[in-house]
Order: C-alpha cells, then structure tokens, then sequence
C-alpha cells in the first residue's frame, strides 16, 4: 500500500507514470466518483502546440489502448476505474469493498426478518461456572445445612456438621475464645480459606451470608446468631454468655471460593471461666411454651427414614395464630446431639400444611437431642424447645 503522505491527488497520475501523449496540457475532469475520467485537451490550448503524430512513434493505434486492448466501444466490466481502462485506487479500492459488504450484511439481515429472524442463527452458548465441588441444595425444598444432598437421599440419617472447625479447605478462626459471664462481648472470627487468607465472598442463603449458632455443651443457652462481615473477611457480633462452662459456636455458611460454592458448617470452643454445673435436660414431650405460645409437635424421628414433623403454634387458650416468614421460610429446626453437638439444620416445605410447619427429618444416630423451632408471629421471633430420644 502507498505511503498516506505521498499519495497522488486525485484525478492526476505520477509524473513518471505519463504516456509521451499525454505532455499536451490537459484538465483533469473529476469523476462523480473516485477515480478520473480520461483527460481531455484544453480547449484553450491552440492546435499547433500539440506534437506532430510523427513524433509520438510508440503511441497505440486510435483503436486500441495503452494496454494493448481493442477499444469496441462495448462497456467493460470490472471495478470502476479511471476511464483509460486503469485500476481503481487502492482507496477506492477499500470503499468499494467496504460498501459490498455493508450491502452482504443488509441482504443477510433482510433474509433473517422475512424468516422470522432464525434463519443462520445459531444460539450462543451462555458462560458457565466451574461445576463446584459443593453445591447448595435447592433451598425451596425441605433439607439440611451442611450437606449437599436432600434428606433422606443416602438411605441413611442426615448428616451432621459443627464437629470440626476445619473443611473444604476453609477453617474458622475465632479471634478471641474467652469470655466473662454476663456481659456482653464482641466475638469476631474469619473464616480463612486454603491459601490462610480470610474469605470475603459468600453466598446468601435463607436472607443471610452467614448463620451462627452458639450453645453451652450441655445443650442450654441455645442462640442464632446473624454476624456482620467487614470488608477485610472479619465477622464479628455481640455475644452474651450468661453463665461459666464451654460453649460451642457453629458457623453455618456457603462460602465462593475460586468460583466453587463451599457448603460449610465449622465449629469452635468459646469458655466462660467461673464454677461449672451442667443442667439436667427436660423429659422428652412433645409439648412446651415459648413467648406465650403453645408449641407442639407431631411426628417421631427415626435414623432408617425421612419422617415428617408438623410443628402447631397457639395462643395461651390453644388458638391458632399465624406463623409469617422468618429467614425466607415458615421456620428453622435446629437438632444437635448430646454429647458431641453433632449439628443438624432443617428448613420447612414452602407452604403451610392446615396452618402447621411441615419439615423432614432422618435422625443422624441414635441417641439424645434437643430441638430448637425458630418461628416468628406478629413480627416477633421466639424460640420452642423439646428433648426427644431416637432409639
């Protein structure tokens, strides 16, 4: 391609280029196009200056050109040139060709309308994830935390978190351990992934990143918890531990690392110091009160099968009142298992069955637990308590 800055005008060829012909002057008639027509000789000029025809011996004859072409008057196909028969100008060139495809892209367009615009299409394969090693179950159907399966799936109880405080690469780190009773205090801890950075991405899972559940070890003082995280991966919250003994805080979580959805469910010590005594658990019943409720439930757990436990909320004369969503469900069953706080965290169907809370459970072993039903009413959330033996 020529230099931009030596380009020859337009109409005018290079000097060196110029037929012996062609020394008379001449105008050069601009094209209603790019590219020249064939010179003509100035009127102005007089006669006697053009040469003698004897002077110009290499000059083609009148009806053939400086190609060697027969001139037959006929019209010549090709790109528009100049009117000598010569090339276009490589800009020309480019314009021509650049219009040819505007006029190819028009017509494909006009043929993809008149054939309902799918004619040639071909759908583009939309981007997708890395397939993650840990997926969240479908959160609009009854399951578990901590375990990507629906209950029941595996034949045997659902699965238990909460004993590690280390999985999936990720380990929660508590920033402080020890409290004093009574007082409030601020408990801050990360979540750290393979390489020991904290975490910062999360996935919201019930209206929350991140769910905590503290408890003494002999299953009392039971809290759910909802932690704020700072921008550095810092969680922090505060934290009131009545009285002294070791209590257990279980981090509930779907964590993005690497573009992979981590289910976790983590576990570490918190110690109160003072004078220890356990509590004595509650006889199993199925019935209890909570904020002035009547709570009760039907249905018996068991570790070979998923059972249904319907869940009943009253008034103090036995009324039914309204159960309203809480966390994006009618309620949260948490069971934890004496002894080693195996944690287990069920969520409901997504509708009420005759006014009552419907959840699935497959006991993880036999055993002692305890239940705790979140619920909320009239904008109030409260907490109901039973003991049941799985045998």
């Amino acid at each position: 391609m020529p230099d931009e800055t030596q380009a020859t005008p337009v109409g005018r060829k290079p000097a060196e280029q110029r037929h012996p012909s062609e020394s008379m002057p001449i105008k050069a008639e601009k094209s209603e196009i790019e590219g020249t027509r064939e010179p003509r000789p100035d009127p102005s000029t007089p006669p006697s200056a053009a040469p003698p025809a004897d002077e110009d011996r290499n000059a083609p004859p009148a009806d053939e050109d400086r190609n060697g072409r027969v001139d037959t008057g006929a019209p010549r196909l090709g790109l528009v040139g100049g009117g000598d028969g010569s090339s276009a100008t490589p800009g020309f060139r480019f314009a021509a060709i650049g219009a040819l495809l505007i006029v190819v892209l028009f017509a494909g367009y006009g043929l993809g309308r008149l054939n309902g615009g799918t004619t040639g299409t071909t759908a583009t394969p939309a981007t997708t994830q890395p397939t993650p090693t840990a997926s969240a179950f479908d959160e609009s159907r009854p399951h578990t935390h901590g375990t990507t399966a629906p209950i029941g799936a595996t034949g045997q109880g659902a699965a238990v978190g909460g004993l590690s405080l280390s999985g999936n690469g990720l380990t929660l780190t508590p920033l402080v351990t020890t409290f004093q009773g009574g007082r409030p205090q601020r408990l801050d801890f990360t979540i750290n992934g393979p390489g020991g950075a904290p975490v910062t991405t999360y996935a919201v899972v019930h209206d929350k990143p991140l769910h905590l559940i503290v408890i003494r070890r002999d299953l009392t003082g039971f809290q759910h918890l909802h932690p704020v995280m700072a921008a550095d991966g810092t969680w922090s919250v505060d934290l009131t531990l009545a009285e002294p003994g070791v209590y257990r805080m279980i981090a509930d979580f779907t964590a993005v690392v690497g573009g992979e959805r981590l289910v976790s469910t983590l576990g570490s010590d918190l110690t109160v110091a003072g004078s220890y005594t356990p509590v004595t658990l509650p006889d199993p019943a199925r019935a209890t009160t909570a904020d002035g409720h009547q709570v009760g439930y039907e249905g018996t757990p068991v570790t070979e099968s998923t059972q249904p436990l319907l869940m009943t909320v009253t008034d103090a004369a036995g009324r039914p009142v309204t159960v309203e969503p809480y966390l994006g469900a009618f309620g949260h069953l948490v069971v934890l298992r004496q002894g080693d706080l195996g944690y287990v965290h069920v969520h409901p169907e997504t509708r009420l069955v005759d006014g009552k809370v419907k959840f699935w459970l497959a006991a993880p072993s036999p055993g002692t637990y305890r239940m705790f039903f979140d619920f909320q009413v009239a904008g109030k959330v409260s907490t109901a308590a039973w003991t049941v033996v799985v045998s």
